[in-house]
């Protein structure tokens, strides 16, 4: 989708934006052109730095646009793959893959530009000295550089300060942004770039203070003042509307915003550079004036803006024509010229009212076979185009030479051939396995670094002709349906392997040695696709049956295969089981990974298909466990895998179960934050406590942003912030006779060990008397914390609140975890 948004994105600049990624862009009315109009005249541009997708204030960037006219960009250095999931349950990279279209989808609202580095965010951080230490100093500051380089900013805002205390990611950014104002100026400093790039010298560096920081009775006359409010009646919105929507496509993290409307001030600190006293643009020209031998550009886009008919936009494209004249006679050096050349085109084609597309008749193709594509061309105005040619992948420019009359559509199909050697579609940051603190690109997508997306795997380029001038669009090939709740929608066409084989877990625990079903799900990504499946497995492993043979119909039919795998006796080494699937004389080995939600465009992962196999020894006490879901974990499953029967309780069925059958209740994360009406339910979970039940609650959040207004405990416990990121941090028994540490597995040392991101979260902070805690443990030169894991006995039964991460550490597979929750869920 990347073209397709690209194209978003500075139409969006030009006031015209479509909120839903997955359907086309829409045409812009002639508003919204005036507006764009007007931006012609303006050159200056605003890059601002922060963390992780949510960090970014769209309010200062929807009225950085908007009302201002001004290029803004969003830098942020990870993608958010280390949060929580309020809408699924995908985590890690496929959560960053969600917060990727998010940002972008945000993007398409507010008009800013999306950028990242490769760092991944690999959950909370308590410092920045340990952020840049994961990630690479030089690595990390490199990607900012770039980003610097490439987009040329005026001015560059940072959200966070470089004081801690902090989350280490947000001072990191401020540091990296600090640190990238001076070097993106320095040809000294990571010269490997410029064979792309030129430096850059920013004019200022400013820092944006949040309002949430403020004390009540701060004094604020010592910053910079704006006020982002304001209303346009070309759009018939103000920027507090614009920036509302914006905010709330980051649906994942359940940042829902109400739009504000009238003032609203925005406060700034200069920090280098240029110091403004008054003003955060004082002494700043975004004009055309600021560069010499522009004064023809700035008068043919004065002579556009003024002669603009609202009734007629068509008959603005001679001067929009003009305007691209002038800026083609510009300098290929000249700062501003790539930039307004876009939009001055954007602009053309939409005083046209021209569509262009590329249309495939199936979503997918495989390598080595052909897809049919049907081009179209529409002049939807009064005025004389003509379609002049085109160009297919790999083909060779084909002559069209086609007028384009008033409303009257015009459509080419061609069959193009897919290379045996295309790329199967994926994510580019996703291409290479992920591990350490970067993403690692392969040779081929380097110069994709910092990009929000990869290319389309096929794209057509359309030459057509307006008042004598030529221009040239490239177009993203899309397959488009028709959804009957939805309408109309459209995806990216991809290169699919011609079968995949999903392993159905990534990791695949197997209890005292046991053997266990392995399931495999073939997909076809073309018609009648016959194949021969095989698991590869270290010596030792036993796999039966050796292969099994099938065959698919239809492109996208799937089929469950099923295979015993079995590891060697009294193994506890973890392996690596490879999936193939044998077609023709060709091995494939792809596993496809698929997202999908209405406020961004259907997503797939495709990479290797590779599982990890875990031996370990597990002895359970209670077999069946009642789950009441939270939003955005996969404990529920990870339990039923290795031999618990696992009952879903959500509210309907919580209130009619008869709950004395359960050996253990265990609540899923953020349940309480997510379903305030749990607490309805909470005199019969006390009730089934008091009768000798088990009842375990796992993480919930409490902040000043979301309150923890219900929480169904026995006896007072209030949950607080405190969290241990270290994974390895030392889990030291309050008591050396603590009997969750005894049975029914004897825990040692060991089974702490390859925890994943963190130990824990939002722990406790206060307790009653009566709970007793169980761990002892801290992050490096912090006070111990103890609210991490507490038991108290209430009747006959056992109530126990945790913020240990189990969320994340049953998936990844951590045997000692899957120990540890075993003896907390024992009766």
């Amino acid at each position: 989708m990347r073209n397709l948004l690209l194209g978003m994105t500075l139409a969006m600049s030009l006031g015209f934006g479509s909120t839903a990624v997955a359907q086309p862009p829409r045409q812009p009315h002639a508003g919204e052109i005036a507006a764009g109009l007007k931006r012609l005249g303006v050159t200056g541009s605003v890059l601002y730095v922060a963390a992780h997708p949510d960090d970014e204030n769209t309010r200062l960037l929807a009225w950085l646009v908007g009302a201002k006219g001004l290029r803004a960009g969003y830098l942020s250095v990870t993608r958010g793959d280390g949060g929580q999931n309020l809408i699924g349950t995908e985590q890690d990279a496929l959560l960053g893959l969600i917060r990727t279209h998010e940002l972008l989808a945000a993007r398409t609202v507010d008009g800013a530009e999306q950028f990242f580095t490769r760092a991944r965010d690999f959950g909370y951080s308590k410092s920045a000295e340990e952020a840049l230490r994961i990630w690479g100093h030089d690595a990390v500051l490199a990607d900012v550089v770039l980003a610097i380089r490439r987009f040329q900013p005026d001015v560059i805002i940072t959200r966070f300060t470089t004081e801690p205390p902090n989350h280490g990611h947000h001072t990191a950014s401020a540091l990296l942004a600090a640190e990238a104002f001076v070097a993106a100026a320095d040809p000294k400093r990571f010269p490997e770039q410029l064979t792309e790039v030129k430096p850059w010298k920013a004019n200022r560096l400013l820092q944006n203070a949040s309002q949430w920081w403020f004390k009540p009775d701060e004094d604020l006359s010592r910053y910079l003042r704006l006020d982002v409010g304001g209303y346009d009646a070309l759009l018939g919105r103000s920027w507090g509307e614009v920036a509302a929507e914006s905010r709330s496509q980051h649906k994942s993290q359940g940042f829902g915003a109400a739009a504000d409307r009238g003032p609203s001030m925005e406060y700034f600190t200069p920090l280098a550079g240029t110091l403004p006293k008054r003003d955060v643009f004082e002494g700043l020209d975004f004009s055309w004036k600021r560069w010499k031998g522009s004064e023809a550009v700035a008068r043919a886009v004065s002579a556009a803006t003024k002669s603009f008919d609202v009734s007629a936009p068509h008959r603005s494209l001679p001067a929009l024509v003009r305007v691209h004249d002038a800026l083609t006679a510009l300098p290929d050096s000249h700062p501003g010229k790539a930039v307004k050349l876009r939009e001055t085109e954007a602009l053309i084609a939409a005083c046209a009212g021209l569509f262009l597309e590329a249309r495939a008749a199936s979503p997918m193709g495989v390598p080595g076979a052909a897809v049919e594509v049907e081009a179209v061309a529409l002049n939807r105005s009064p005025a004389s185009l003509k379609w002049v040619g085109m160009t297919l992948p790999g083909e060779k420019p084909e002559a069209v030479g086609q007028a384009l009359g008033e409303n009257t559509p015009v459509k080419l199909k061609r069959s193009v051939p897919l290379p045996i050697s295309a790329r199967i579609s994926t994510p580019y940051w996703l291409r290479e396995p992920v591990s350490g603190g970067l993403y690692a690109l392969d040779e081929k997508d380097r110069a994709l670094t910092g990009q929000p997306e990869g290319g389309p795997a096929l794209e057509v380029s359309f030459e057509y002709e307006v008042a004598g001038r030529r221009f040239r669009a490239v177009r993203p090939v899309v397959y488009v349906w028709t959804d009957p709740v939805r309408g109309e929608l459209y995806r990216d066409f991809e290169v699919v392997p011609p079968l995949t084989a999903t392993l159905q877990q990534d990791v695949i625990m197997f209890p005292n040695g046991e053997g266990r079903a392995v399931n495999v799900v073939v997909s076809a990504g073309m018609d009648n696709a016959p194949g021969t499946v095989r698991l590869e497995v270290p010596r030792g492993w036993r796999v039966e049956p050796a292969s099994v043979e099938f065959k698919l119909a239809a492109r996208g039919d799937e089929r469950t295969l099923r295979f015993q795998v079995t590891p060697p006796r009294g193994s506890t080494e973890k392996a690596e089981l490879r999936a193939w699937v044998d077609v023709g004389d060709r091995a494939w080995s792809w596993k496809a990974r698929s997202v999908s939600y209405a406020h961004i465009p259907p997503l797939t992962v495709r990479q290797p298909s590779v599982a990890t196999l875990v031996p370990f020894t597990l002895a359970t006490k209670g077999k069946r466990i009642g789950y009441i879901p939270g939003p955005g974990d996969r404990v529920a499953e990870s339990l039923s895998e290795v031999g618990y029967e696992v009952t879903l309780l959500p509210d309907e069925r919580l209130a009619l179960e008869p709950l004395e059958r359960f050996d253990a209740i265990l609540v899923g994360v953020r349940a309480f934050n997510a379903n305030p009406h749990l607490y309805a339910h909470r005199e019969r979970l006390l009730r089934y406590v008091e009768g000798g039940g088990r009842l375990v609650v796992q993480y919930n959040t409490n902040s000043r942003v979301g309150p923890l207004t219900s929480l169904v405990s026995p006896y007072p416990l209030e949950i607080g912030r405190d969290r241990v990121t270290d994974e390895t941090a030392a889990m030291t028994p309050v008591s050396p006779d603590e009997p969750l540490l005894r049975a029914p597995n004897a825990l040692s040392p060991a089974d702490f060990a390859g925890w994943v991101q963190e130990r824990g979260l939002y722990f406790a902070s206060s307790w009653d008397s009566r709970y007793r805690p169980v761990f002892s443990l801290r992050d490096a030169d912090e006070a111990p914390l103890q609210g991490a894991l507490l038991v108290a006995r209430h009747g006959k039964g056992t109530f126990v609140y945790t913020g240990l991460s189990f969320f994340r550490q049953l998936p990844a597979g951590v045997p000692g975890a899957y120990r540890l929750l075993a003896n907390i869920l024992s009766p």
